[in-house]
């Protein structure tokens, strides 16, 4: 272990997902030796980088354009950025030549592994237990345990820092009616988190029922139709949305995702937030529209020769409880929202592509708690820097990457805003500018401004228009 009076980082982040790599990453382009130098380490208690292993379904692909890669949106010139990596793996002209703006998961999952194996300071078998305020030392310290190959306890350290970024992202979420299934072994209930790992198992069973009207719940609907027989597809798609939606996509409706808009969220009032972002869910909930294209084309390839297939799409549907019956089928009971119905589904597996909550913060920050300020809800406070609002005694400063949905809004989890506010953290962080950031970043003003509008003149003095006789 570390002592108090060893040299301290100036930030440890505490899980290395996109969020915290992004900002591993920009901080590796600051000054690495001088009194600008920032000392930093990252912790995770994963083996090694891997982004949703079990949602890399082939051709799969993200919802964001290339750019919104680690790096670019903050720094273009940084040696991190996709483009660089596809030179580095020498596929910079196929890629050019496929023209592809938005690239496969796969893809986007192999960039990050590249990135996580080649920067310093990244601690992977390093499982972070506990965080607490030294107001001896004004440093944070951070317990941690670390593992071996098998993830069994290894060895015991504690490092210290001045500053802290979380980034401990979110948890696959298992409606409460369903939770005992997914507990028993017996009956494959899943979440799609894991669906990869489970695929052979679930194709095998003779009648699947998936759940969620999200990406996830569209993109393991559609694999499971291209796997399956024609004439004997045994699916159903059970969604409590009134339709299977397509995602908001237009290009205004995407300023949505922008730092201004952000600002804007976290200017309004709490309860108005807490309205907002269950009100903008195909914001960040629906489907792309090429999946469902995708989806519509192949239940119509199955019709070509008479029929139609055999599954069952029903939107506005809540599931009010399960059970088993016996020890290998579930009975999903049903209630249609609008037409006040009730029903029971009888499956053989289920896929929950029920989606993610933020991980609780109880058990890491329980030392941290008595400095901590909430909000009416219980949630933590976080300012437009994206740091914990906590005691004024403690001078430390804890950053928040995607666990800030309430006071910033639904970009918090987009990874196009990734870039943009680790530059935000480390000119916090730095007290200086290293990454200059934009004044605006949407045409959409998203509330009426304190200030005067002027019409921006013209580049040269021009004549006034005359009749000529």
């Amino acid at each position: 272990m570390t002592a108090p009076h060893d040299a301290p980082h100036d930030l440890v982040g505490i899980g290395i997902g996109p969020f915290n790599l992004s900002l591993a990453a920009l901080s590796h382009g600051l000054p690495q030796q001088g009194a600008d130098r920032l000392a930093t380490a990252f912790y995770d208690q994963r083996r090694d980088f891997r982004w949703h292993p079990g949602l890399l379904i082939d051709g799969a692909t993200l919802q964001v354009p290339f750019l919104a890669d680690l790096v670019t949106l903050a720094d273009p010139a940084s040696p991190w950025t996709f483009l660089n990596y596809l030179k580095h793996k020498e596929r910079l002209f196929p890629f050019y030549f496929a023209e592809h703006f938005h690239i496969q998961r796969a893809e986007y999952d192999a960039y990050c592994r590249w990135v996580a194996g080649r920067l310093p300071g990244l601690h992977f078998g390093h499982q972070v237990d506990a965080v607490r305020w030294n107001p001896e030392h004004d440093l944070f310290e951070v317990d941690y345990t670390q593992l071996d190959a098998d993830g069994e306890a290894e060895a015991l350290g504690r490092t210290h820092t001045r500053n802290l970024a979380l980034g401990i992202g979110t948890a696959p979420y298992v409606p409460e009616p369903l939770r005992p299934l997914a507990e028993a072994p017996t009956v494959p209930v899943i979440h799609s988190a894991d669906y990869l790992d489970h695929r052979a198992r679930i194709l095998a069973a003779e009648h699947v029922t998936v759940i969620g009207s999200g990406q996830s719940g569209a993109e393991v609907f559609l694999d499971l139709l291209r796997a399956r027989p024609v004439g004997r597809e045994r699916l159903s798609w059970l969604a409590r949305t009134p339709s299977f939606a397509p995602m908001e996509y237009s290009k205004l409706g995407l300023e949505h995702f922008t730092p201004d808009y952000a600002r804007y969220f976290h200017s309004l009032p709490e309860p108005v937030r807490d309205r907002l972002v269950p009100a903008q869910w195909q914001l960040h909930k629906g489907i792309d529209a090429a999946t469902i294209a995708a989806i519509h084309e192949e239940l119509y390839r199955r019709t070509l020769h008479g029929g139609w297939p055999d599954t069952v799409l029903t939107p506005g549907v809540t599931v009010r409880t399960a059970g088993r019956v016996a020890t290998t089928k579930v009975e999903l009971h049903l209630e249609h929202t609008q037409q006040g119905t009730r029903s029971r589904l009888t499956t053989d597996a289920v896929v929950l592509a029920t989606g993610y909550r933020e991980r609780p913060l109880t058990s890491l920050f329980a030392g941290l708690d008595p400095y901590m300020r909430t909000d009416s809800s219980g949630r933590p406070r976080i300012d437009d820097r994206y740091r914990m609002v906590l005691d004024p005694s403690v001078t430390g400063t804890v950053f928040v990457q995607n666990g800030e949905r309430h006071t910033h809004g639904v970009g918090t989890p987009d990874l196009g805003l990734a870039a943009w506010r680790s530059a935000a953290i480390l000119n916090t962080l730095t007290g200086k500018e290293p990454y200059p950031q934009p004044d605006r970043t949407a045409f959409t003003t998203f509330g009426l401004e304190q200030r005067e509008h002027t019409r921006p003149r013209p580049a040269v003095d021009l004549l006034p228009l005359v009749d000529h006789p």
